[in-house]
């Protein structure tokens, strides 16, 4: 398949590293020209120098780009260059508004566009084990999801456009809430004088257990916040989560919280801290700023 993917930054290059290898011909930009070119070269795959270049007659276009207003400008740039009746997917996690946005347009020039949110982070995206939340038409999805396959472990459509996003929404709700307790519980731990080791192998065995406490309890017990999905990212995230409930009528009193613990983890020099640093704000001492990662 003839694929164009824009965005190769921490998720989009190792997702569409995978393409190459698969046996795709894929061509790869990115905003900076640099990026594209290493990942061409340490790929395989073809560099191009403009979106158009990109999506140039190709079958299928993948973007995973920044926020609402990127995907509206890849999107109006790729339309006019891609093969009659291409499939394009957007991995951004974005607003569900401009999902229905780009799908009526893509429909106008006889396109799809799926809204595609991933959960997993870098490492899944490494790893080819995402989890893909679809939005959009059915068929269309179907056509190409063997070839998401190659970086998912799962895809699933959610239903019309704009469910991807709203999935993913509560994803992240989902995952404030249980990081925020389970900083609770690490702090808790220590400040009781408790071995925080073997607090984890009393208590992971049981119905407390969760991915974040088999992944992040000890790093977070150490201070440790060096392990991908950064803070700046969860907010814009949350930002969009709470939009839409103030839109829909939800009431997401715990996910408002936690977003203002994050924006104090941001005052002490986390941004870029992953998203375990909730515990940063509950810790003395605080530890040294660090930290990488927008997977």
């Amino acid at each position: 398949m003839k694929i164009g993917f824009a965005g190769l930054g921490v998720m989009g290059a190792p997702m569409a590293r995978h393409l190459v290898q698969a046996g795709h011909e894929v061509a790869g930009f990115n905003r900076s020209p640099d990026k594209a070119r290493a990942w061409a070269a340490a790929t395989g795959g073809r560099f191009a120098a403009t979106v158009e270049d990109a999506a140039h007659g190709s079958n299928l276009f993948l973007l995973c780009v920044g926020n609402d207003d990127d995907v509206r400008e890849v999107v109006a740039a790729a339309l006019p260059s891609v093969g009659e009746g291409a499939v394009i997917v957007d991995h951004t996690t974005t607003s569900a508004k401009v999902a229905r946005e780009m799908a009526t347009l893509a429909a106008g020039q006889g396109a799809f566009f799926i809204d595609a949110p991933v959960s997993g982070g870098q490492a899944g995206a490494e790893n080819g084990q995402l989890s893909v939340m679809a939005g959009g038409d059915a068929a269309a999805l179907a056509r190409v999801e063997p070839v998401l396959m190659h970086y998912a472990k799962a895809v699933k459509h959610m239903g019309p456009a704009g469910s991807g996003q709203l999935t993913k929404m509560v994803n992240q709700i989902a995952i404030a809430g249980v990081v925020q307790g389970l900083a609770e519980a690490v702090n808790f731990a220590r400040t009781a004088g408790l071995d925080t080791d073997a607090v984890y192998d009393a208590v992971s065995k049981g119905a407390a257990q969760s991915w974040q406490m088999d992944n992040r309890w000890k790093t977070m017990a150490a201070g440790q916040f060096d392990f991908g999905f950064a803070v700046d990212w969860m907010r814009k995230d949350l930002g969009l989560v709470l939009d839409e409930a103030r839109s829909n009528g939800s009431h997401l009193s715990l996910t408002a919280l936690v977003d203002q613990f994050y924006s104090e983890v941001q005052s002490m020099g986390g941004s870029r801290w992953d998203t375990s640093s909730l515990a940063a704000r509950l810790q003395k001492p605080r530890p040294t700023p660090g930290g990488s990662g927008t997977g």
